[in-house]
């Protein structure tokens, strides 16, 4: 495993739809900072969006942690919220226990976890019910989905 070159936590406080997708935002400028490759940081920002909503959406509080190596960007999401009760139901496409309001916002379509796993390299996902999600992404510079 190679060397950090940079780790950055940032807090995600649930419920607050106001400021949804700012840390994303905030990844892609740091990475676009760094001359990272625009198909990666695409990746990356896909990655880090749908697991903010995520935690924005279901859990209380949680937070993102961005850590670059020579060879991968990697993003580490803990949340303290109810967990998932069935994972293999969402991860399928289209599956959402969004409540109407979120839907109303443009919200909970379904396609978090699928959409994250698709644009990592590497993909783990571990919970407790009742505790909170773990979600690890990892993708690596240079590659493509």
């Amino acid at each position: 495993m190679s060397a950090e070159l940079l780790r950055e936590t940032f807090e995600i406080q649930g419920r607050n739809f106001d400021k949804a997708g700012e840390i994303s935002s905030e990844i892609k400028v740091i990475l676009k900072d760094l001359d990272i490759d625009a198909a990666c940081i695409r990746r990356v920002v896909i990655v880090a969006f749908e697991a903010e909503m995520n935690v924005v959406m279901y859990a209380d509080r949680g937070t993102l942690t961005l850590v670059l190596t020579e060879e991968d960007i990697r993003l580490e999401v803990h949340d303290e919220g109810p967990g998932i009760p069935d994972i293999e139901l969402a991860m399928k496409e289209g599956y959402s226990t969004a409540s109407d309001e979120m839907r109303e916002m443009g919200f909970g379509v379904g396609m978090g976890l699928p959409n994250i796993k698709k644009n990592s390299d590497d993909f783990c996902l571990e919970l407790e019910v009742g505790k909170g999600t773990s979600v690890f992404a990892r993708i690596r510079l240079n590659s493509h989905a």
